[in-house]
C-alpha cells in the first residue's frame, strides 16, 4: 500500500494518548427474528430526530399499532438477505473497519479504529468507552452517512456527545459532518459503476442509471435540514465523472415511511412510471448507502426489480454499494487521513 496515502500526521498526543477512529452506522438486529427485529425497531422510532412527532401522539402508535404489526414482515425481509456471519450492514462494516486499519497502519500502538452502530449493538457509548479504556485521548467520529441529515448525522452525534456528559476526563473529540462532494468518495462510486459495466455489459441503449438515496420527511427540508441539496451535489459529481447526459441518469428517493410527504421522485413509483415513458433498461445505485443493507438489497435489488418488470420494463440491474472496494476504503482513509491533519500535539 506504499505510496497510496501520507504518512500518519497525528496518532497520538503529547501526554502519550491515542487516537481513535470511530466509524458510525445506523444498525441493525442482532437477528432475523420478530423480537429481535422489536427491539431494533423501538429504539430507532423512539428517537425524536428519526420521528419528530410530539411523543404524547407518536408513543400509542409505535407502542399500539408499529411494534405489534411490523416486526414479523420486517424479520422476513431481514432473514432473505442475511449472510451467513450476519446481518449485512454489520458484516460490512466490520470488514471496513479491519480494512481501514489496514489501510491506516493502526495497529493499536498510537491509532485505534473501531465502530459502532446508533441503534444496536454495538453501541456508540459501549464503543466509546472501550476507546477511553484503551488510552484515546483524541476521537474522530465518522458517520457512515455521505449526505448529512439531522435523522441520520445528527442523532449519531446526539449519542456521542450524551456519552461526554458523563465522562469525568472527556477525551478531545472531532467529527466529520459529511462528504457528499469528497473526491475519493466520488471516485469510488464512478469505478464500482464503471466496473459493473465491464464485468456485465454497457447499459443497453435508451436505458437509465437511477440514483437512489434515501428519502426523509420534506418538512425537514423545509426546516433547514441540507440532506437534499447534498443529494443532489453527489449525484451530480457522479454523473460528471461517469460522462453522464442529463437524460442518462435520475436521483430519486427510497424507504418511504408513513403518510407524510417526503423527498420526491419516490423511487418505487418513477421505477413503476419509467417503462411507460420509453425507458426499458435500468441500472441502479445507492450512493447514499456505503454498505449493502435491507434497504438496499431487499427494497432495491428485489422489490425494485419487481416493481419495474412487472411494469413493461426488460431489465433491470442492481450495483452494489462500496463495501469492501478498494478504491472505497483508499478513499475512507484518506478522508479519515484529512480530519486528523493538525491535530495539535
Amino acid at each position: 500500500m506504499s505510496g497510496l496515502l501520507p504518512e500518519p500526521a497525528h496518532q497520538g498526543s503529547k501526554n502519550g494518548g491515542k487516537t481513535g477512529v470511530l466509524l458510525i452506522n445506523l444498525g441493525t438486529p442482532d437477528e432475523p427474528t420478530t423480537p429481535a427485529v422489536r427491539r431494533y425497531l423501538k429504539e430507532f422510532l423512539a428517537d425524536p430526530r428519526v420521528v419528530e412527532i410530539p411523543k404524547l401522539l407518536w408513543w400509542p402508535i409505535l407502542n399500539g399499532i408499529i411494534l405489534n404489526l411490523r416486526p414479523a414482515r420486517s424479520a422476513k425481509k431481514y432473514a432473505s438477505v442475511w449472510m451467513p456471519e450476519g446481518s449485512p450492514l454489520k458484516v460490512h462494516t466490520e470488514r471496513q473497519t479491519k480494512l481501514l486499519r489496514g489501510y491506516l497502519g493502526a495497529d493499536g500502538e498510537s491509532l485505534v479504529v473501531d465502530y459502532a452502530m446508533r441503534y444496536g449493538s454495538p453501541s456508540i457509548p459501549a464503543v466509546l468507552d472501550r476507546l477511553k479504556a484503551s488510552g484515546c485521548t483524541r476521537i474522530l467520529l465518522l458517520p457512515l452517512y455521505p449526505q448529512y441529515s439531522a435523522s441520520t448525522t445528527a442523532t449519531a452525534f446526539d449519542a456521542a456527545f450524551g456519552w461526554m456528559r458523563t465522562a469525568r476526563s472527556q477525551p478531545e473529540i472531532r467529527t466529520v459532518r459529511s462528504f457528499a462532494d469528497d473526491p475519493g468518495y466520488i471516485a469510488a462510486l464512478a469505478a464500482s459503476v464503471r466496473s459493473f459495466w465491464q464485468t456485465n455489459g454497457r447499459p443497453e441503449p435508451g436505458s437509465r442509471l437511477l440514483m437512489s438515496f434515501h428519502g426523509i420527511p420534506r418538512f425537514a427540508i423545509d426546516k433547514g435540514d441540507t440532506y437534499r441539496d447534498e443529494c443532489v451535489r453527489t449525484g451530480r459529481c457522479l454523473a460528471e465523472a461517469l460522462n453522464l447526459n442529463d437524460g442518462d441518469y435520475q436521483i430519486c428517493y427510497q424507504s418511504r415511511f408513513g403518510r407524510a410527504e417526503w423527498l420526491q421522485p419516490y423511487t418505487a413509483q418513477t421505477l413503476q412510471q419509467l417503462p411507460g415513458q420509453g425507458i426499458r433498461h435500468v441500472d441502479i445505485l445507492c450512493p447514499g448507502f456505503p454498505a449493502d443493507c435491507l434497504e438496499t438489497l431487499e427494497e432495491i435489488a428485489i422489490e425494485g426489480k419487481t416493481t419495474f418488470l412487472g411494469a413493461g420494463g426488460k431489465s433491470y440491474r442492481y450495483i452494489p454499494c462500496l463495501n469492501e472496494n478498494d478504491a472505497w476504503i483508499r478513499a475512507l482513509s484518506g478522508l479519515i487521513q484529512k480530519h486528523l491533519n493538525g491535530w495539535p500535539d
